[in-house]
């Protein structure tokens, strides 16, 4: 393959781009959240590079995406399942792999996360996230509203 003066790189800073709080639970001790800044979302091919952080004890239900995901743990931890990840940890999730539930740990979660293909989420047991919510006194709020691109619709309220 050889360069093209028609492709080029693009560089962004972390800081020069804002949070977007995408889940948000009340918990005993008050809001949770977590907020992730997307670096780049691509419309052709699909794609979405990611900065996240959980607030500790924040819950995402069990999902999966319409797209193959790699996740970083870059600092903190959470369980995936029954599954601790601390930092460090790698996640491949081929496409149509589902993932938790997710629970960050006491100190929250960072993560890196790369998605090739359609970023929005799928549902893979609701049931079983309600079951957890209410076993720990957390009762789920209203999604925030997010910038999207024009093209992408948000689905995020077609479940929990």
């Amino acid at each position: 393959m050889h360069e093209s003066a028609d492709i080029t790189a693009t560089f962004v800073h972390a800081d020069d781009v804002p949070w977007q709080h995408v889940r948000t639970q009340m918990h005993a001790d008050g809001q949770k959240s977590v907020r992730e800044k997307w670096f780049v979302i691509g419309r052709e091919p699909p794609f979405l590079s990611m900065y996240g952080t959980w607030d500790p004890g924040m819950i995402v239900h069990r999902h999966g995406h319409y797209s193959h995901q790699v996740v970083y743990v870059l600092g903190g931890g959470m369980w995936s399942g029954e599954r601790w990840c601390p930092a460090g940890t790698h996640i491949d999730l081929p496409f149509g792999a589902a993932i938790g539930p997710l629970v960050a740990g006491p100190d929250g979660v960072e993560l890196f996360e790369v998605m090739m293909g359609d970023p929005r989420s799928w549902e893979a047991d609701r049931d079983g996230f309600h079951e957890l919510l209410a076993e720990r006194g957390i009762t789920a709020l209203p999604n925030p509203p997010v910038q999207l691109p024009e093209w992408l619709e948000d689905k995020r309220s077609d479940h929990a």
